[in-house]
């Protein structure tokens, strides 16, 4: 058997598939027989907040500006199919992308995420185990900008009205608890923000909090 798995939830040893993977130090520990392998328990970086707020703008730009040091990825990418699921939360679909993460960190890069998520949709997921700290910066802006801008968007992404609405109302969720969600969400208006200052306060943000040798077992 070989020493690692891809799928973090898997024992190299037993083939035991962890529901709640569990994570000493550097290691994986598999409850099922005690065996343990070297694991890159890394931070992921959450780049959220509405849609509108610049999250597919800042993205692209991070590679640029982090790229050899994180993995910028687009939440997006997997809402298809069988991860559509309908439970309050999306909870397979969050659990995809944590285990994706998990295995992307094992190349010794941490996660970049952008997509809209909250911490409560994060942390009580068996994979959390997997990640040193979830750091979560949500990109937000005042009511008008943010109608506007998912007004001025293409036909094809289906921005109407109600959609526009429940948006809103996030943003305006967001706002007024992102200090006491359990870890806090940092906030960064964008509303009269220079793209370039968006950019380069996502950059130092994510900066601060990389490991001081995230290629390090």
């Amino acid at each position: 058997m070989p020493e690692a798995m891809l799928d973090p939830r898997i024992c190299p040893r037993c083939g035991d598939l962890a529901e709640t993977p569990s994570v000493a130090g550097n290691e994986r520990l598999c409850q099922r027989c005690g065996h343990r392998w070297p694991f890159r328990r890394l931070p992921l970086f959450a780049l959220t907040g509405p849609s509108g707020a610049g999250k597919s703008t800042v993205g692209p730009a991070l590679v640029d500006r982090l790229g050899g040091r994180v993995t910028v990825l687009e939440q997006d990418v997997l809402w298809v199919a069988g991860l559509r699921d309908d439970v309050d939360g999306h909870p397979m679909f969050r659990r995809t992308w944590l285990r994706m993460a998990a295995m992307v960190h094992q190349n010794g890069r941490p996660v970049v995420l952008c997509g809209t998520v909250v911490p409560p949709e994060f942390e009580n997921l068996p994979e959390r185990s997997l990640f040193s700290d979830i750091h979560y910066l949500a990109l937000v802006a005042d009511p008008d900008a943010l109608a506007e801008r998912l007004r001025g968007r293409p036909a094809w992404r289906g921005w109407d009205e109600c959609r526009i609405a429940e948006m809103l109302e996030f943003n305006v969720w967001l706002r007024k608890n992102a200090e006491t969600l359990d870890p806090p969400v940092a906030l960064f208006d964008t509303t009269t923000a220079p793209l370039s200052a968006t950019i380069g306060h996502a950059a130092g943000w994510i900066e601060t909090r990389l490991p001081q040798a995230s290629g390090q077992r």
